[in-house]
């Protein structure tokens, strides 16, 4: 049962560091002289640019940071709610609290990347001055992380709902 439990604090701990990369990181949208993410786009390594009001269709790019952190916010309770439930539940109930916060946490990351995926193309298209040397690029770690993550939060959520307290 101890192992049990070991894995499943791993498995969350793990899949928080992986929101918290795919969230703070910069390599949504990667080349060989420029990267990328929803929050700036670098040219050179040294010239970067912040995305803000001046960006066409910034509420686009702010849905998209929005749940990420709330995808990352979601999955720290959601560990929390678990530690707490794990010395308050009593024997043989289930985690359907913390399953339901880990699954709206896959929720918000899986949300996050479509819309990046869906309107990448169009955001780097009307923001030419600050994508052109972007265009030939490709999708980066963070963002392959943003799916992985949320595989990740997906298995851990239905784990908590399956699993029982025992003694």
């Amino acid at each position: 049962m101890l192992v049990l439990l070991a894995f499943i604090i791993i498995f969350h701990i793990t899949s928080a560091a992986l929101l918290f990369v795919a969230t703070i990181d910069n390599a949504w949208w990667v080349g060989d002289e420029f990267f990328a993410d929803v929050w700036r786009i670098c040219v050179n390594n040294t010239n970067c640019t912040e995305i803000g009001d001046g960006f066409t269709d910034y509420a686009t790019m702010q849905a998209v940071q929005a749940t990420m952190i709330l995808s990352t916010i979601l999955c720290c309770i959601a560990f929390l709610i678990f530690l707490l439930q794990l010395f308050r539940l009593k024997q043989g109930e289930r985690f359907v609290l913390t399953s339901i916060i880990q699954l709206l946490s896959c929720l918000s990351v899986v949300i996050a990347a479509s819309i990046y995926t869906d309107r990448r193309e169009e955001l780097h298209n009307q923001n030419l001055h600050l994508y052109a040397q972007t265009l030939e690029g490709t999708y980066g770690y963070s963002f392959i992380l943003a799916w992985v993550a949320f595989a990740f939060t997906f298995i851990s959520g239905l784990m908590y709902l399956i699993l029982r307290k025992r003694k």
